[in-house]
Parts: structure tokens; sequence; C-alpha cells
């Protein structure tokens, strides 16, 4: 059975999360144009290698970032988001 480590949980099973996608840096939308806003909305870069994703431990309701090569589908680390900068 594939395991990942949740931040706050430990080790559980693949089935007990979600993917919520690349984590990027949205734009102001009070400001930014349309073409813009389609561009974060819609497209993502899907770039092989190592990626930075939002995932949530359902259970818990508990949302953090895992660092996971797409090539592999290894997860390299997993921890809570710092708003502050590095997690």
């Amino acid at each position: 059975m594939k395991m990942m480590t949740c931040p706050i949980n430990g080790a559980r099973p693949i089935s007990e999360f979600i993917c919520g996608g690349e984590v990027r840096s949205m734009p102001d939308p009070r400001t930014v144009d349309d073409q813009t806003w389609a561009e974060y909305v819609f497209n993502r870069t899907s770039v092989p290698g190592i990626q930075q994703e939002w995932w949530c431990h359902t259970p818990s309701h508990t949302w953090f970032i895992a660092e996971r090569n797409t090539l592999t589908d290894e997860v390299l680390r997993t921890y809570l988001y710092d708003k502050e900068g590095v997690g």
C-alpha cells in the first residue's frame, strides 16, 4: 500500500489524501487583467521533475505542501505552509 506522510498525523494510506495542484502565486483578483487571470485559473506548467503541490489529508482537513518528483511519483518531503516563506 502506498503511504504519504501528513505533517500532523504521520504516515497514512494515500487513499486518505487529495491533491490540490501545484503551488503557485495567485495574482491579485482586484487588479489583474482577464488574460492573466485566465492563465492562472486554466493553465498549469506540468513540467516533469520536482514540484511543490498542495495536498489535503481529508480525515483531518489538514492542508500541506508536498515536494514530489512527478517523473518517479516519489514524495521527497511534506511540510505545513508558512506564509512568511519557506515551510
